[in-house]
């Protein structure tokens, strides 16, 4: 009975020592990475602060709502660059998104074409050209043909850079869609291009819309591109072959002046800036999580 006793024991293996060392990793490691979580909000908690801290107390009715005083009179509002803002999104959307949107999805769904990796590769490259490189290309190709700076020519540019970021993004997701998914569908008898459309699109699109705000996050802040496009414009126009007043762009102009007022209405155009990107996110969040809910 002794000796039975004595087996059992030693087959029992100590794991007082290795169970203290693997809850020290343990702890290490949720200590460092709840460190880097933290370190990697500071810096956006900071932004955030100081914009809100120097522009929230300049923010008013006629900061929307009224046009920029002349140069050397106090109040006023930019309400002309905050359209023309929207309005530049607006259009670069309409003109990128679909060859960003479609891009993806034949990268995705045809990985193995040799226009395929061209198509990449291309995007990949694009999407580190500088932004002031792509306003001097759409200078060339649109403005100088036209002979006038335009908000269509704002348009064009901030379209080439939401182009990589979207098709990237909608490559990347369609990708992370499990292959059974397309299998069964196929199984069932759907066409391919119904497969890609109605099964495997609909589940990568909570990471293909985060990609197309992480665009509009982008060119929403552009102002390289336009100096040479849209040009920038004091009155009031919302014609797409004129030039157009953007809030980077007034933003640039009012930060460099030597005037107080013009530095108090710039922080003032940045928190709407921020704010303008912020309900974007949020609301693209909130109606995709709608969906996926929807669909559970």
């Amino acid at each position: 009975m002794a000796a039975d006793q004595m087996k059992g024991q030693l087959l029992i293996p100590p794991s007082s020592g290795r169970e203290a060392r693997r809850r020290l990793v343990d702890g290490l490691a949720r200590s460092l990475i709840s460190l880097a979580s933290v370190a990697a909000l500071v810096p956006l908690g900071l932004v955030l602060f100081y914009v809100v801290s120097q522009g929230a107390g300049a923010i008013n009715w006629a900061f929307f709502t009224q046009m920029p005083k002349p140069v050397g009179e106090t109040g006023g509002g930019m309400a002309n660059a905050i359209m023309g803002s929207l309005m530049l999104i607006g259009l670069a959307c309409l003109i990128g998104l679909p060859f960003g949107l479609l891009g993806g999805i034949f990268v995705a769904e045809f990985p193995g074409s040799r226009l395929s990796g061209v198509v990449r590769f291309a995007a990949d490259v694009l999407n580190g050209v500088p932004s002031i490189v792509v306003g001097l290309v759409a200078y060339a190709v649109v403005v100088v043909p036209m002979g006038r700076f335009s908000a269509f020519a704002g348009s064009v540019a901030l379209a080439i850079m939401t182009i990589p970021i979207v098709l990237r993004t909608t490559d990347e997701m369609m990708r992370m869609v499990p292959d059974s998914l397309r299998e069964a569908s196929l199984a069932l008898g759907a066409p391919q291009w119904r497969t890609t459309m109605h099964v495997v699109f609909p589940a990568a699109q909570a990471g293909i819309v985060t990609g197309i705000m992480l665009a509009l996050a982008r060119i929403a802040g552009e102002t390289a591109p336009l100096l040479f496009t849209a040009l920038g414009n004091r009155f009031w126009s919302m014609r797409v072959d004129e030039p157009i007043a953007a809030l980077p762009l007034m933003i640039y102009q009012y930060a460099v002046a030597p005037y107080d007022d013009w530095h108090r209405q710039a922080w003032a155009a940045s928190l709407v800036l921020v704010t303008i990107i912020l309900t974007l996110s949020v609301l693209a969040r909130w109606a995709t999580g709608r969906q996926i809910q929807g669909r559970l």
